[in-house]
């Protein structure tokens, strides 16, 4: 055998020696067993992905700046505690939720807020452009695709229309999910007077710079300090995929927890860009609006823990009555299928609505394996048919809402920044009954035997994806 052809082969098993000792440190079982296969398989393309993406490095002063926000935010509650803070009214097998919200994200509940649902993708859209239209101190807007296209020029003539008349507008876009609406709106904005700041740029010469994959999902907004917006909807056409029109759902709140809205977007922007200034005209006494009690959960790698699985499985562990998830990508882990499965065979009604179109074929495949486990521990799936059901949303009984940007999968749950916005009121847990039923009689509702029939290619097309959950 030629010398570098056995120099090659010997490189090859070191890597694969070297990074079995490596890989699995600091890292779950099921994500090593991701990282080994392709390693032992492709060695060197494998470690050269592992050096790229293997490893959540969030920079040290990602880290810090996470931590110095939060530390405000407590701080800023604190001060606030007596007329804003609040302990929900919640079943007793309940009443621990909110507190562990707290510990996970450090926003206390809020009461005195008006939640209104908007499904409607355009009406969503006008609502927003006609806030800032009304805006009269300053826009704030946090997304993760800012499209160059017409829904994206509709928002753009709009916040350069308010930075005209003198309103302080301010743009947060992911550099990556918003690199065409960046390099067509970016500079047009910045010429109204809008402040433009992409989130989380890439590169190894940037300072605080981050891993690549590492991304702002967030989709928030607050007008004049008293609107707020949530939800999964971008600022993009709802075509965006041929053929597929999105399916959404969006939050238009008013209250209290605005306030918390607005901090989450300011800490973003403190994280990327370290400048401070003015807080108090940004948050306004906000008396109430209506009756709900919420508060945010926001999640990320900036706070070392998967504070949003955390969550939700808890959500899943105490329900006692009925859990509905509504996600479009489904790729859990082991502990969320624990939960999911304990759920359903305590005989808690749980139902998973994703939709039965893709727009990331290779992770369909991957989520389409996990049906026949969920199905035999008794989950209801449901496919959705009209559109690419791209809404994230969660029921737990008749006390609890949830919707946001969060995902349930590996990538949401650890790479991704995320928001989740959690109501306690039953008035707005119907709001998203009414919202899910609309769903499920428009699904294909999955049968476990017609299931388990499906052709042999389809099974180890799905089960060879899943190899991959850590990866998507």
């Amino acid at each position: 055998m030629p010398y570098w052809s056995t120099l090659y082969l010997a490189s090859e098993w070191a890597i694969r020696f070297v990074m079995l000792v490596y890989v699995p440190q600091q890292r779950t079982a099921a994500a090593s067993r991701t990282w080994l296969l392709l390693i032992f398989l492709l060695p060197w393309p494998g470690l050269v992905a592992y050096a790229l993406f293997g490893r959540i490095r969030v920079p040290r002063a990602r880290i810090e700046q996470q931590m110095l926000a939060s530390q405000r935010i407590v701080r800023a509650q604190v001060q606030q505690k007596a007329h804003l803070v609040c302990m929900p009214e919640l079943p007793s097998y309940l009443a621990h939720i909110p507190g562990l919200a707290t510990r996970l994200g450090d926003f206390a509940v809020f009461a005195g807020n008006a939640v209104e649902l908007i499904p409607d993708y355009a009406g969503s859209i006008a609502r927003l452009v006609a806030d800032i239209d009304a805006a009269t101190h300053h826009v704030h807007l946090l997304t993760y695709i800012f499209a160059a296209d017409s829904t994206g020029e509709r928002v753009a003539a709009a916040l350069s229309s308010a930075a005209r008349r003198g309103v302080q507008c301010r743009v947060m876009a992911d550099a990556v999910g918003s690199r065409a609406g960046l390099d067509r709106w970016g500079a047009p904005l910045r010429r109204a007077g809008v402040e433009v700041i992409p989130m989380l740029q890439v590169g190894f010469f940037r300072h605080n710079a981050a891993r690549f994959d590492l991304r702002n999902h967030r989709k928030l907004a607050v007008i004049d300090g008293r609107i707020g917006y949530v939800g999964s909807q971008n600022i993009i056409d709802s075509e965006f995929v041929p053929g597929h029109p999105n399916e959404e759902l969006v939050a238009r709140v008013t209250g209290p927890v605005v306030a918390q809205i607005q901090a989450v977007l300011l800490a973003d922007r403190f994280i990327e860009t370290g400048a401070t200034f003015d807080f108090a005209p940004l948050f306004p006494e906000l008396p109430a609006s209506g009756d709900s009690a919420a508060q945010l959960l926001p999640s990320g790698p900036g706070y070392q823990r998967e504070n949003a699985e955390e969550f939700f499985i808890a959500l899943l562990y105490a329900a006692r009555q009925r859990v509905v998830i509504t996600t479009p990508y489904f790729v859990p882990d082991e502990p969320f299928l624990s939960a999911l499965r304990s759920a359903a065979r305590r005989g808690v009604e749980v139902r998973l609505i994703v939709s039965l179109h893709a727009n990331q074929p290779f992770t369909q495949l991957a989520q389409r394996s996990y049906y026949g486990e969920i199905l035999a521990a008794g989950v209801h799936v449901h496919l959705y048919r009209p559109r690419f059901l791209h809404a994230k949303h969660l029921s737990v009984d008749d006390s609890i809402a949830l919707l946001g940007s969060t995902n349930i999968d590996i990538r949401s749950f650890a790479l991704n920044a995320e928001v989740s916005f959690i109501v306690y009121d039953a008035a707005t847990v119907t709001q998203l009954r009414a919202v899910e039923e609309c769903y499920l009689a428009e699904s294909e509702p999955l049968d476990l035997e017609t299931w388990r029939q499906r052709p042999l290619p389809q099974r180890v097309a799905q089960n060879l994806a899943r190899l991959a959950d850590s990866l998507l």
